[in-house]
């Protein structure tokens, strides 16, 4: 019998845009809500644009004048603040609190299945952007779609525990 895979599935709350000023601090784009939430959830795991992970144990997170400004241990400069630029932050999906009831983190909705009112099975969810407008559900299948993650109008349901999304949408759109 195999042991179950004990890893966390971690997802990226945040990047790293390069320094800010020169003493090591580095420009923060954060995904959480609201956008200092990011600091609730240490320690980050941060990846750079290679894969390679490292653990990041008491980042201090201060709002600047244009956004979020970062302090990380063992960053002392500008040029080890740049170095950084690109750099993914990660948490455990566990440590994000639950979504309240009509609300999902779109981490959460990858890979449901999205079936139509009609029955038509569309694929599954790759990912989710934002467009300016709205949400959109990008679905994998015969080929792919685009979707509003617009209720009740586009997205008419979500069953996370039956892992399905049932959308209003034509099969041949």
């Amino acid at each position: 019998m195999n042991a179950p895979d004990s890893t966390p599935r971690m997802i990226v709350v945040g990047r790293l845009h390069g320094a800010f000023g020169v003493r090591g601090e580095v420009k923060l784009e954060s995904h959480t809500t609201p956008e200092n939430a990011i600091a609730r959830y240490q320690p980050w795991t941060l990846r750079d644009a290679r894969g390679n992970e490292h653990l990041c144990e008491g980042a201090k997170v201060r709002e600047g004048g244009k956004g979020l400004i970062a302090s990380l241990p063992g960053i002392e400069d500008r040029d080890a603040a740049d170095a950084l630029r690109g750099t993914d932050i990660l948490v455990p999906r566990s440590a994000l609190p639950s979504p309240a009831p009509g609300e999902y983190y779109w981490v959460d909705l990858e890979g449901l299945r999205v079936v139509n009112l009609d029955g038509a099975d569309f694929g599954v969810v790759s990912h989710l952007f934002n467009n300016g407008a709205n949400d959109v559900l990008v679905v994998q299948g015969e080929r792919e779609r685009m979707i509003p993650f617009v209720l009740p109008a586009y997205v008419t349901s979500v069953d996370i525990e039956a892992g399905v999304v049932t959308v209003d949408w034509d099969a041949d759109f």
